[in-house]
């Protein structure tokens, strides 16, 4: 017996060698050699050169923070407006009876992704371009007389990055919810709960691991997010995704842009630790 563990141990190690492999040349590798860039000074042509210094780690968290805080509060912000417009949609597809609704309503859930991710934000510098769709709409309905400044804001970015993450939002809570026994909420109205304290008691803990998974698979993204800052946002729209290219285009700095992507990793490392202890807790409970 213990002679047949051994050699399945050692086929499997076997058969995960490839694997491992592929993991080491393309990812372990890739992040050493980035992080030992990030220590390095700058050279001509924005080439990292000798000797190594901690200036790039310095100017990531000194001025180039108010940056790397604008991509996280607008990432943490997309996170909020996905679950606050994903959870209902979520609750009332899972909940439908009919199941060829159901079907067609997931369908046009992820649709969009059918079409490329780059076309879809063009579209929306159309809908919020100061001619655009919106626009032209309320001047011609008489509601605004000059056009609302809508593209290169804030305000664009994030409607962007909504629109594109959204489903990663509804796809979780939607699994979660399908498996909810509804039992729980006719008990808890036998036992006098109202709608609220149901759902707050009973419904919103029981579906919480989709909650957790759709704000991890949004946030992380949204932190990166490169497409969506640059067309829609423009200047006042820039994002450390945005900021890291500009490092490594032209004659920028390959050590800083180096030290703005480990930082950008180390935020989604404990962004995804956060995810990992309160799914621990919540299936601990």
């Amino acid at each position: 017996m213990t002679t047949w563990l051994a050699r399945k141990r050692e086929s499997g190690l076997l058969l995960a060698i490839p694997t491992i492999a592929w993991l080491l040349i393309l990812f372990v590798l890739p992040l050493v050699i980035v992080l030992i860039v990030s220590f390095m000074s700058r050279g001509r042509g924005g080439v990292a050169i000798m000797p190594f210094t901690i200036e790039h780690y310095q100017r990531s968290f000194g001025i180039f923070s108010i940056i790397l805080w604008r991509s996280i509060g607008l990432a943490a912000l997309t996170t909020l407006v996905c679950l606050v417009i994903g959870y209902p949609l979520a609750f009332f597809i899972s909940t439908r009876r009919n199941r060829l609704f159901q079907q067609v309503t997931l369908f046009l859930v992820i649709l969009p992704f059918w079409t490329n991710f780059l076309i879809r934000t063009y579209a929306w510098r159309i809908l919020l371009g100061d001619e655009g769709t919106i626009n032209g709409f309320l001047m011609s309905v008489g509601q605004i007389d000059d056009p609302l400044r809508m593209l290169n804001t804030q305000f664009a970015v994030l409607v962007g990055l909504v629109y594109g993450f959204l489903p990663f939002m509804v796809l979780p809570i939607y699994a979660s919810v399908e498996r909810f026994n509804f039992r729980y909420v006719d008990a808890a109205q036998d036992l006098g709960a109202n709608d609220l304290r149901t759902f707050l008691r009973v419904v919103l803990p029981l579906t919480l691991p989709g909650v957790l998974a759709g704000c991890a698979l949004v946030f992380i993204p949204s932190v990166g997010a490169f497409v969506t800052p640059d067309l829609l946002g423009g200047a006042k729209g820039l994002m450390i995704g945005n900021l890291i290219n500009n490092q490594f285009g032209g004659s920028g700095n390959m050590p800083l842009g180096s030290a703005l992507s480990i930082v950008m990793m180390a935020v989604v490392m404990l962004s995804l630790v956060v995810y990992l202890l309160a799914n621990r807790r919540e299936r601990g409970a």
